[in-house]
């Protein structure tokens, strides 16, 4: 148990480490952009719309890592005093009732929209744009299933924290 929880959480890790670059990627881009606009006097909608993309999939595919190392937002008035069996309780419930059917019900309602805009091969409306619009409306099922085995995850650990106390590192 403990062992597939942490392979499904390798995967949280280098997802999160890989799209981490896009942050750099951004600020080069959009410092481009500024560049070609003041100094050049030129722009371009493609590359505008890049930081756009970047953006949102450092956040849809990043997300998990988030998770992960437990850096989302979280109102732990009573939740940093309680021992580790309560916590433990409260993020395998937590998940379970909460992240899942969330997670699962996003999912449901992107996949009409995913699949219409691969049936049309969407892209951008904007003359110049990018024409992968039906690649970026796919991170919404990508991030979903990254969160689904994160929350695996989740409930694996600490249903093995319940189990053997005594074995945590």
């Amino acid at each position: 148990m403990k062992k597939l929880g942490q392979l499904c959480q390798k995967i949280s890790e280098l997802t999160g480490k890989l799209v981490s670059w896009l942050s750099l990627l951004i600020v080069l881009t959009t410092f481009t952009i500024v560049i070609l606009r003041y100094f050049f006097n030129t722009g371009s909608i493609a590359m505008q719309e890049s930081t756009s993309y970047m953006y949102s999939l450092l956040f849809l595919i990043g997300i998990a890592y988030t998770l992960k190392h437990d850096e989302h937002v979280r109102v732990d008035i009573f939740y940093q005093n309680f021992s580790g069996k309560i916590k433990a309780v409260i993020e395998i419930l937590g998940t379970l009732i909460l992240l899942l059917p969330m997670v699962i019900f996003i999912f449901y309602i992107s996949w009409d929209y995913v699949i219409q805009s691969w049936q049309m091969m969407e892209d951008s409306p904007d003359a110049g744009g990018l024409p992968y619009v039906y690649l970026l409306k796919s991170s919404l099922l990508v991030f979903c299933v990254l969160l689904i085995i994160e929350a695996i995850a989740k409930i694996l650990l600490n249903t093995d924290k319940l189990i053997n106390p005594g074995k945590q590192e």
